[in-house]
């Protein structure tokens, strides 16, 4: 290593080292003045209660020893510096605001100036040469702070990520139905700002296109009404957690239709967050009502015969085929014809009359076309259990016919 130049000779360069290598012996009193100006210059600034003290005093001992180091030579100075980088990370994970640190940093840097000062003084340098000593040392604070905000930046997204994966994995636990343990419960409300009690909807969104989900800006409408609420994004759909409290159900589903840009269900309100799981279930059984290529917000009580059959597609076909199957063989415009005829007859309450009028057409029209189908079918139209049966198989045709396309 090559020998630094004489301090008398005047050269910047040389006296920085100079005065840096002997400031090196004093780092113990550097440290013990930081340690003073931190809490007696502005001390509101600051915040480092979550430091133990002697935690404290050992960072501010090795930042103003490689300033030191730096300045001396031994150290070549870097933006990506290990000591500072270090002290940037340990600060962050202790939850120190970066502008306490950078202000540390800066009151460090006067605390060095000030001793090489000093000790320039006391050893008789040429003034001239302490413009250079100070153009070094700010440039060596600089450098350092930067080192330091790159690490604690990168700390705090580290953090982050890992807030967002532990978040992620609480609610995939309330979705599995984990929230049965009191104790999960209790812990998983804490920390993602819900109540373990009251009212829950559950709603899913499904995945659209490769832009994003069926619902858009769903937190920010729930959120100005007051509602509590948590979204976790999935593979293939959006799932959110709202807490009703004092709220109806009704308000938070009124909320939300409008958003919808896809297929979008609502749960029933189930209690608490023991029953996320059962109504995460449930509100996928109730989307599986959708066509595919729909954009409506549909709940499980506008839905529950649809739902029915989703849960039990076997039985469903079966259904189907008994009770319409010789009119599904039927070429496609008469069988079109006479189920919409046999839906119309249905929702009037059975009036051929009010049929009639919604189809645009003779009431005798409808009497022939019912008694096409009872002929078909083998069976009456009337009766309680006609009444269920047919029903029941016209929403498994439609069901059907709305997943198909």
């Amino acid at each position: 290593m090559v020998a630094d130049p004489a301090p008398e000779s005047g050269r910047p360069a040389a006296v920085t080292h100079v005065l840096a290598k002997a400031g090196l012996d004093d780092v113990q009193t550097l440290t013990e003045r930081l340690m003073s100006a931190i809490f007696t210059d502005n001390p509101e600034w600051t915040d480092y209660s979550p430091v133990p003290k002697e935690d404290l005093w050992e960072g501010c001992r090795q930042y103003l020893e490689r300033v030191l180091q730096v300045l001396d030579g031994e150290v070549e100075g870097s933006d990506r510096d290990d000591v500072a980088g270090k002290i940037g990370r340990r600060r962050a994970e202790q939850g120190v605001p970066l502008e306490a640190m950078l202000r540390t940093f800066r009151l460090g840097g006067r605390v060095v100036w000030e001793a090489l000062v000093d000790r320039a003084h006391h050893d008789g340098a040429d003034p001239d040469a302490l413009l250079g000593v100070a153009t070094s040392v700010w440039t060596v604070i600089d450098t350092l702070s930067s080192a330091l905000s790159t690490s604690y930046r990168n700390a705090e997204l580290e953090r982050l990520r890992r807030d967002d994966q532990r978040r992620h994995a609480l609610v995939e636990d309330l979705l599995a139905g984990r929230a049965r343990d009191t104790a999960f419960a209790q812990r998983t409300a804490k920390e993602l700002d819900l109540p373990t009690g009251g009212a829950y909807l559950v709603v899913v969104a499904e995945m659209i296109d490769d832009s994003g989900f069926a619902l858009r800006g769903q937190a920010d409408a729930l959120g100005a009404m007051h509602f509590r609420s948590v979204w976790q994004v999935r593979a293939d759909s959006l799932v959110g957690l709202v807490a009703l409290e004092q709220h109806h159900a009704e308000q938070a589903v009124d909320a939300l239709r409008p958003l919808a840009r896809g297929r979008v269900a609502v749960s029933p309100k189930v209690r608490g967050l023991a029953e996320v799981g059962l109504a995460h279930q449930l509100a996928l059984t109730t989307l599986g009502t959708s066509a595919h290529g729909s954009a409506e917000l549909v709940t499980l009580e506008e839905r529950f015969p649809e739902a029915l059959l989703v849960q039990s597609p076997d039985l469903a076909q079966r259904l189907l085929d008994s009770q319409l199957g010789p009119v599904l063989e039927l070429p496609v415009k008469e069988r079109d014809m006479l189920l919409e005829t046999l839906a119309a007859w249905l929702e009037e309450n059975c009036s051929t009359a009010n049929a009639a009028v919604r189809l645009h057409c003779h009431r005798n029209t409808v009497l022939n076309r019912l008694h096409r189908i009872t002929s078909l079918i083998g069976q009456p139209l009337h009766g309680r259990t006609a009444y269920v049966s047919l029903s029941l198989a016209l929403s498994a045709h439609r069901l059907k016919d709305g997943l198909r396309t």
